[in-house]
């Protein structure tokens, strides 16, 4: 998927306890500070069978702003080894740094639940209802093996298949 400096990206969480946290290509499953002094961003854990008992979704929010590759990964338990991971702005002209390698990385990596404080580098929230969930579902299309939807005129929804949303 891609998204350009000044676009907004909505990841809605909808069942279970994840977080969406960013790394590094070379070290998945990992806080981006732990190898880096990039600080990056963390969600926190955002468990959503509370919430979505009241009909609310949590949700976390992030503003791009550059075209830079933003490798991320979900912190629970072993989600990240598991797949759940993604890439935003996948480089074009690296073959070897592909959301593919990337899944491929994180299967033999050790997770590390990011310590610093929930939320930073982004905002939390919810919303009502998830996007694409109402009786009208707009047409689906694939990105980097993930459901997306168009869900209305310049937006964007990527449903991930364990359960979080991500609206650009």
């Amino acid at each position: 998927m891609e998204a350009q400096p000044g676009e907004f990206i909505q990841f809605q969480f909808l069942a279970g306890n994840h977080t969406v946290t960013q790394s590094t290509f070379d070290q998945p499953c990992q806080p981006i500070s732990r190898n880096s002094n990039v600080t990056g961003f963390h969600s926190g854990f955002l468990p959503a069978a509370a919430s979505a008992s009241m009909g609310m979704v949590p949700t976390y929010t992030i503003q791009i702003n550059n075209t830079n590759p933003l490798w991320l990964y979900c912190a629970q338990g072993r989600h990240c080894q598991n797949g759940m991971v993604m890439v935003i702005n996948e480089p074009a002209a690296n073959a070897s740094r592909t959301l593919e390698s990337y899944k491929s990385l994180a299967a033999g990596a050790q997770g590390v639940a990011p310590s610093g404080s929930p939320g930073a580098g982004g905002t939390t929230g919810s919303t009502d209802t998830p996007s694409g969930t109402g009786d009208a579902e707009p047409p689906a299309q694939t990105v980097n093996g993930a459901v997306a939807l168009m869900a209305a005129p310049g937006t964007f929804a990527l449903v991930a298949a364990a359960g979080a949303a991500l609206l650009l």
